[in-house]
């Protein structure tokens, strides 16, 4: 029987709570399914787990074959160095490069199949723009780095998860106004063709179930509330009826997330960030997971941020990591790496 890959965890923001995470999912892996490691400083880890009290032996690895041997006793860290001193809850853009080097890598690890797969830390994105860096978030740099890779275009959708709902926002890193403007058929469609591929090929659906949010109050009311539920949304509705994707909708976005709602599909479509991240946070705060669909590898995130203000107290709940983990795990199985 094949070894199975182990899977990696990048650094995040090193001023936030990803350290912690990283350190309290070690501690917690035997609800772990299978060997992690770290790409991140140390040294940083070593004195993050000292001033927090966590005893967590770090080991360093010069490659991801090594960490099964010493997952039992020890963390095992793929080096990245950082470029500064590092303050909790005071990000500097000095150590943005290190941030940014930690998903390069675990992005060409996984293209190589040296990894299953891999979990993200949080990032702080204007700390990261500030130094440079010309991305939104980690969904359009995965989208970047998988196109070099394939040297192709690589079509991503964000899609929110926990066991009781999963959601993809048609639009992302936008203000409420911008989203409005740059919504239109084709991103519907994109989004829609990209989340049920994404939920045969991650989630084992054979045939996946859509529900689309409406934009509008009680969708539009027959345009009393707004005209894009005719004008923008249900031609990408009739569009993925035709690619023969089981697809529903508009649906007033205030009645599609209740119990029996939610039983009626596998994920659902909203326009907009908030639309979809508010029902799934309510839902499992602590437990959801941030996947990427689309790339030609296994990607997961913690469903929150930073969380700058408990930095280096102790205070950080390793829940979704460890749900990040767990979930990167499952879909790496149905791909049987």
């Amino acid at each position: 029987m094949t070894t199975p890959l182990p899977l990696a965890v990048t650094m995040g923001e090193p001023a936030g709570i990803g350290g912690e995470l990283s350190l309290k999912a070690w501690l917690a892996r035997t609800r772990t399914s299978r060997v992690f490691f770290a790409i991140d400083d140390p040294a940083r880890l070593e004195t993050l787990s000292r001033d927090l009290g966590l005893a967590v032996p770090v080991r360093k690895i010069s490659r991801p074959a090594e960490a099964r041997a010493i997952f039992d006793e020890a963390l095992p860290v793929l080096p990245v160095r950082l470029h500064g001193p590092v303050r909790a809850g005071h990000p500097d853009p000095v150590n943005a490069p290190a941030t940014i080097e930690a998903i390069e890598r675990a992005a060409a690890l996984a293209t190589a199949g040296e990894i299953a797969g891999f979990a993200t830390n949080p990032i702080q994105k204007k700390t990261l723009q500030e130094a440079g860096f010309p991305h939104p978030g980690h969904t359009e740099f995965l989208a970047e780095l998988a196109s070099r890779t394939t040297g192709k275009p690589v079509q991503v959708a964000m899609m929110l998860a926990c066991p009781e709902l999963r959601v993809v926002p048609v639009t992302i890193h936008l203000s409420l106004a911008d989203a409005v403007r740059k919504l239109d058929p084709a991103a519907i469609v994109r989004a829609g063709r990209t989340t049920a591929a994404g939920l045969a090929d991650l989630f084992g659906i054979g045939r996946p179930r859509l529900a689309i949010a409406a934009l509008n109050p009680h969708a539009g009311e027959q345009g009393a509330m707004g005209d894009e539920e005719t004008r923008i949304i249900t031609p990408a509705i009739e569009a993925l009826r035709h690619d023969g994707i089981d697809v529903r909708g508009p649906a007033p976005a205030d009645t599609l997330f209740h119990p029996a709602a939610r039983a009626a599909y596998d994920a659902a479509l909203c326009m907009y960030h908030d639309q979809a991240l508010i029902p799934i946070k309510t839902i499992d705060f602590t437990g959801g997971v941030n996947v990427t669909l689309g790339l030609p590898f296994v990607r997961t995130s913690p469903d929150h941020g930073t969380a700058l203000d408990i930095a280096g107290t102790g205070r950080a709940d390793a829940t979704s990591l460890i749900a990040a983990l767990t979930m990167a795990d499952d879909m790496a199985r149905r791909r049987q790496t």
